[in-house]
């Protein structure tokens, strides 16, 4: 629809105005136009909130457990009729007899030397394969990489035995060495560099190439900036996968002074009988640092997910 304007002033020539656009009424917007949040209907809120409220409630009841048995004594913890506030009331011994016992500060320095070391080495072997199988041709490289992928499904169970008996012939058996080696073997997070390198421009290695950089100069100076939330968001997972393993470390030392925190308080259990409580204190003490750890790179999990794909992008 166009409409005319009157006559300039001294002249006889009319303007045609702009054709006025009307909004579209609402529920006639073409599909592609129309938002996909929850937030254009109230009854969609209440909908994600209580969704989100229960997933919530879901994961914080157990973790309300533990902290509240970890406060109570051991024969209020065994108690079933006073589960939720016990009878001589709720106190912090149990912390304080895990603590000053002398075995945890032992137990979480050594999770955390070998969760650290199993951490660099992963990411940075990771990383290096990552970029070889993204950005570089060689000999072999579609079936090194599908036997890469394949051996995403081999359960780490399976390997214990022939990892054991590697470390003996190498004479590294009841080491630190022993513990991080074999658990520095992640596919998956070949496969999942592998894809992130995939998702970066080209464009930045040819610049690179023609300013004479080679391999690793593309890798260390360009890539890896650009992958920083990415290596953080694996770096996590690697830690905190490292810091919870029980079985291989259980199976490659028999030394007391290397024990891991998980086989530091099966230990416990196993020769002071079930002390529900100490062993609730014990495990609330050993999961503080991943919280802490998390909660630090949090953001950095986020941004992660959100520039691979997942974040729309």
């Amino acid at each position: 629809m166009t409409t005319t304007h009157p006559p300039l002033h001294g002249t006889g020539e009319t303007t045609a105005a702009a054709p006025v656009r009307r909004r579209p009424a609402r529920g006639t917007e073409p599909y592609a136009r129309r938002s996909l949040t929850l937030g254009q209907s109230r009854l969609a809120r209440v909908l994600a909130f209580a969704a989100l409220l229960l997933f919530t409630s879901t994961w914080l009841l157990p973790l309300g457990w533990g902290v509240l048995t970890a406060l109570k004594s051991e024969q209020d913890a065994s108690d079933p009729e006073h589960w939720l506030w016990p009878r001589s009331g709720f106190t912090l011994d149990r912390f304080s007899e895990v603590i000053s016992r002398g075995d945890l500060p032992l137990w979480m320095f050594n999770s955390f030397a070998i969760a650290t070391a199993v951490t660099v080495l992963t990411v940075a072997v990771s990383a290096m394969a990552g970029y070889a199988f993204s950005r570089t041709l060689f000999r072999g490289r579609r079936v090194l990489f599908a036997l890469t992928v394949a051996a995403v499904l081999v359960p780490p169970q399976l390997l214990i035995v022939p990892w054991f008996r590697q470390m003996i012939t190498l004479g590294i058996a009841d080491t630190y060495a022993a513990v991080i080696l074999p658990q520095t073997v992640a596919p998956v997070m070949v496969f999942i560099l592998k894809k992130h390198f995939d998702s970066l421009p080209r464009e930045l290695e040819e610049a690179a190439r023609i300013d004479g950089a080679g391999h690793w100069r593309i890798f260390w100076s360009v890539l890896l900036p650009l992958s920083r939330p990415m290596l953080a968001a694996v770096a996590v997972f690697v830690f905190i996968g490292a810091w919870n393993n029980f079985l291989w470390p259980f199976v490659s030392t028999s030394d007391p002074n290397l024990m891991t925190l998980p086989v530091g308080i099966t230990a416990v259990k196993n020769a002071y009988g079930v002390q529900y409580a100490q062993t609730m204190a014990t495990a609330m003490l050993a999961a503080l640092p991943l919280v802490l750890v998390f909660l630090f790179f949090q953001r950095q999990i986020v941004k992660s997910v959100a520039t691979t794909g997942l974040g729309g992008q």
